[in-house]
């Protein structure tokens, strides 16, 4: 065994075994329990950055260990291929995205090698590629088929000097990104999957996923939205016209004095042919992009229509506003304005005039709705026959009377909305479906898919190549010309179903069910928290989808999840000759001044600028304080680097990310190294006699196994990495003072490095692997069993007790395991530090707690 720890020689090699051997390669065995572990893909930006390497190495650590378990492990990887990154890229280099993306992927798979993860390789795949989306084109023409994609116009952001549609992350402060030309909202037609059919089953499997956290299933419930209310009709006075609103609280109907519509309602359109200032609001409605959020904050905005509704109840005449804050994508575009009772109601009448009638006010009181809206449930009045009742039987009440009427309904409603698929973006997946020439719109010929994106164009900034190719949309259908959707998929489609793809990534069908069944559910899924209520909610969407069609047999796609924190690091910055900040990378700056607390107070960079130091903050490109991953690769070996991030802050929590930090966990790893390195100097050890060990071998030998339990724990079900790894440094502290003497020395010494390098092979596999070979195992690491705890190490045959004199430490004395109140006391009172505080007193209580405490009570 050498003697200096090289990480860049010994990982190099480790990683070439795992390669020739095909070590994290499997295949389906059903005599082994599975477990199937996966982190969210990475996008190919071009390079990783240490928000990956958490995630990455978070996933790894976990399956690590249950390969140890004895368990058949999944754990693959592949690319989240498409998007618009790749298409800005492509016109900021004059390139195609593929390319780029491509190459990317390649630089990208050498970092995560370099990293030591151990992924089954031979399932890679890229959704970039035909071979994948192509089951994708595949399963959206059979969700057409049963109903469950539909085609709509919804409104889009549009650049009227590039005659093109805008992505949200495009439009910059409400202007265009490229040419800075006002964005408008238009109406185009667009493809649509039916999640809120799968509404209800979603929200109520919420309950069934015991794994996943707490806050991410509280923002899916509240996404997903789900309301009881009651749905009514308002005529329009003069007209045979009608419309609907949808509104959860039916107690306050004898409280609307105004009825807001979205300035797109069909009734404000109409108004506006005639009405000028109503068309000018309508027209500025229709460049300002308000998203269910912003609605919230933004200023309350308004133009009477000059219509009026009749009162469905009491067929009182109120008016007609079109509002800013009613948007017509959301529920029916109107709602019933109840100023008395609803804030954002209130507001609109104090600022227009408007009239505010209350009807609801507390069981002991009056409601005062001078100054603000009340908006407790509390009891009816002024409300004709169901005044005095309290709010469930008031709903009941109103909602029977409505419905009797035929002029509502009870219904219930969801916040979720179907999901928008259509992107006008060229770097998709094509939507497989085409128009034919007699309009007719079908799905394109299972026969003719995949539909290929051409890959071979050039990105002019502002069309698609796939629209502005008129060559390329042409096709035929049945004998008959036909034009194919020139829509791309929004990329979370690819997203949704590739952990399923894994199981049988080359299956010539979507899945293999058989293999697909074996692996699936996901035991262990990971990733950010940001992913909650769009990736994580299709994710499970999908899945229904898949079981519905037959292809899965279980409700939910992963049965865990854990959602990493964020990397910190310092920022700092300088401003320059023209006043504008330059950030400074952290690992260009010198601190050469800190405060008692160890805050940073002084600091330059290496071109002598005296820096701002504005503290922690997320690692970003806009504050040049990323840390490139490679660079402390090679500076430290990537054991160091998993084993930092590992200890450094719990897995859910924030990390803060210190160079010193990481210098710490390389020096563990080299005393880890060294005591290796003496042990293997010292020649063949004998077994380990556990029957003549002597105390102080029994005591280490009881701290080795009490170790190996906790980190067993941490790992496996508290997912505490951290306190994992503290645990054996902790170890490690009393293996370094161990002695090395005798025989038995030696073997205990061996027993315990060789459990400590399979405890920390999920972190720092290259070294263990290393190290296990060099404590004389003949079989690689990887086929190993995790160490187990031997109970009858755990078992003390003495305590150390400690001894007080009226709540004062006075001594430390240790006794027999089993010892008595009686014998401990004895023990106690002829100890000499003792004695010297109970001479000459009265003992009145002595409190004794077994194994821990002796307290004599004395005046």
């Amino acid at each position: 065994m050498q003697e200096q720890y090289n990480p860049s020689e010994i990982e190099a090699r480790v990683q070439q075994d795992w390669a020739e051997h095909k070590t994290f390669e499997v295949t389906e065995d059903p005599n082994k329990e599975k477990f199937y572990c996966l982190s969210m893909f990475p996008y190919p930006s071009g390079r990783l950055h240490m928000g990956h390497v958490r995630n990455y190495t978070i996933g790894d650590v976990v399956a690590r260990f249950q390969r140890l378990q004895g368990k058949n492990v999944l754990q693959p990887v592949g690319w989240d291929a498409f998007g618009l990154p790749a298409e800005n890229a492509a016109i900021k280099n004059a390139s195609a995205p593929a390319p780029w993306t491509y190459e990317n992927i390649d630089y990208m798979k050498n970092q995560l090698k370099m990293l030591g993860f151990g992924y089954d390789w031979s399932r890679e795949i890229a959704t970039c590629t035909p071979e994948y989306y192509r089951w994708e084109q595949w399963f959206f023409t059979k969700l057409y088929e049963k109903g469950l994609v539909y085609k709509k116009t919804s409104s889009v952001n549009w650049c009227p000097n590039d005659q093109t549609v805008l992505a949200n992350e495009q439009v910059q402060d409400g202007c265009c990104w490229r040419c800075d030309t006002k964005v408008e909202q238009k109406e185009i037609p667009q493809w649509f999957v039916k999640i809120t059919d799968y509404a209800e089953e979603l929200l109520n499997d919420i309950d069934t996923l015991e794994g996943w956290p707490e806050q991410v299933k509280t923002m899916q419930r509240n996404w997903i939205g789900r309301s009881e209310g009651v749905e009514m009709t308002f005529a329009v006075d003069g007209s045979d016209e009608t419309f609907d609103i949808y509104t959860t609280r039916p107690d306050t109907v004898y409280g609307v004095t105004y009825v807001a519509i979205a300035a797109a309602h069909p009734l404000a359109l109409k108004a506006a042919e005639t009405n000028p200032e109503l068309a000018a609001f309508v027209e500025e409605c229709k460049q300002s992009k308000a998203s269910e959020a912003e609605l919230a904050t933004m200023e309350k905005k308004g133009v009477a229509t000059g219509l009026y509704a009749i009162h469905p109840l009491t067929g009182a005449k109120v008016p007609v506003w079109a509002a800013n804050f009613v948007l017509m994508n959301y529920g029916t575009g109107a709602v019933m304005s109840v100023p008395a009772h609803d804030q954002r109601d209130y507001e609109f009448a104090t600022k227009y005039g408007l009239d505010i009638k209350a009807v609801i006010k507390p069981a002991d009181g009056e409601a005062d709705v001078s100054n603000e809206a009340y908006t407790d449930k509390g009891v009816l009045f002024d409300s004709a026959e169901f005044s005095g009742l309290a709010f469930a039987e008031a709903f009941d009440g109103i909602a029977n009377k409505l419905e009797a009427e035929g002029k509502g309904k009870r219904q219930v409603n969801y916040r979720l909305r179907d999901w928008g698929v259509s992107r006008q973006r060229y770097w998709g997946a094509p939507i497989p479906m085409v128009t034919l020439e007699d309009g007719t719109v079908m799905p394109t010929p299972e026969d003719q898919l995949p539909v290929i994106l051409p890959e071979d164009v050039v990105m002019d900034g502002v069309q698609s190549p796939i629209k502005a190719d008129k060559a390329w949309a042409q096709t035929t259908v049945n004998g008959q010309p036909a034009l194919r959707e020139t829509d791309t998929f929004d990329t979370f489609m690819e997203s949704s179903w590739y952990y399923a793809r894994y199981c049988s990534p080359q299956a010539d069908q979507m899945l293999d069910p058989s293999k697909a069944n074996y692996w699936l559910p996901v035991d262990q899924y990971i990733g950010g928290i940001e992913h909650a209520c769009m990736h994580l909610l299709y994710f499970r969407f999908f899945h229904k989808l898949l079981r519905d069609a037959g292809l899965v047999n279980s409700n939910e796609p992963a049965k865990r999840l854990l959602t990493q924190g964020m990397v910190l690091a310092d920022a700092f910055y300088y401003t320059d000759d023209k006043g504008a900040r330059v950030w400074v990378s952290p690992l260009d700056v010198t601190v050469e001044e800190r405060d008692d607390k160890g805050r940073i107070v002084k600091a330059v960079d290496s071109q002598g600028h005296e820096l701002v130091y504005t503290g922690m903050s997320k690692m970003s490109k806009s504050k040049n304080n990323g840390i490139d991953p490679q660079l402390m690769v090679e500076k430290y070996g990537a054991d160091t680097v998993r084993l930092f991030m590992m200890f450094a802050a719990p897995p859910e929590m924030t990390l803060e990310w210190q160079e010193s930090g990481v210098e710490g966990a390389h020096r563990f790893i080299k005393r880890l190294w060294k005591l290796a390195f003496e042990l293997s100097e010292a020649g063949e050890v004998p077994a380990l006699d556990v029957k003549a060990l002597n105390a102080d071998q029994k005591a280490l030998r009881r701290e080795l196994h009490k170790t190996i339990a906790k980190v067993t724990d941490d790992i496996g079900r508290r997912q505490m990495f951290n306190t994992a790894v503290a645990a054996v440094m902790e170890l490690m502290n009393h293996l370094q003072k161990a002695p090395q003497t005798s025989e038995q020395d030696k073997a205990l010494l061996v027993e315990a490095l060789t459990a400590v390098v399979r405890l920390l092979y999920p972190i720092t596999p290259h070294l263990s692997s290393v190290l296990w070979s060099e404590l004389g195992n003949t079989d690689a690491i990887e086929t190993a069993a995790w160490p187990e705890v031997d109970e009858s190490a755990l078992v003390e045959d003495s305590k150390l007790i400690v001894v007080q004199v009226n709540g004062k430490l006075r001594a430390k004395i240790t006794v027999a395991a089993d010892a008595t109140k009686e014998q401990v006391e004895a023990l106690a009172m002829a100890d000499e530090q003792v004695q010297k505080y109970v001479e000459g007193v009265t003992v009145r209580k002595v409190i004794f707690v077994p194994g821990k405490l002796l307290n004599i009570v004395a005046n």
